[in-house]
């Protein structure tokens, strides 16, 4: 059925191969001459048809450009739209929620751990401060 869809948009005409798949279904030899000629005013009609409806398919699409560019619409809007709205249901995801809870929890853990380091080292550092204070007021800590 796809191939078929797809046959109708082609916009070429039908192929060697194609015309040979409509010769094998029915042979030109078991037609009459009146079924040959209604047949080709058919195949005219249709490729007429389809020319047509390609003709009309294209002043669609530039009237839809027109409408678009009146009311600001251009592709980059469109891509932020689309974006957005995917980016909004990504984040309603339940996936989503429990990744960024976790994750969450994860950082204020991980703020929580850097705080106690830096508490610790600020901690060492006064001691070393007092340490080298105190040994600079001694002299007899001087001479050693």
């Amino acid at each position: 059925m796809e191939a078929q869809a797809r046959g109708l948009l082609e916009t070429e005409p039908l192929q060697g191969r194609d015309e040979d798949a409509i010769a094998s279904a029915d042979s030109p030899s078991m037609l009459s001459e009146e079924e040959k000629e209604e047949l080709k005013a058919e195949l005219v009609q249709l490729e007429d048809e389809i020319t047509t409806l390609r003709q009309v398919l294209s002043a669609k699409e530039r009237r839809l450009v027109e409408i678009k560019q009146k009311l600001g619409m251009n592709l980059m809007n469109e891509l932020k739209q689309n974006f957005s709205r995917g980016w909004h249901d990504v984040q309603t995801t339940t996936a989503y929620k429990k990744t960024h809870e976790t994750l969450s929890h994860a950082g204020q853990k991980a703020t929580a751990a850097f705080s106690n380091v830096g508490t610790a080292i600020s901690k060492k550092f006064g001691d070393m401060s007092y340490s080298i204070r105190h040994s600079i007021s001694m002299p007899a800590m001087r001479r050693k």
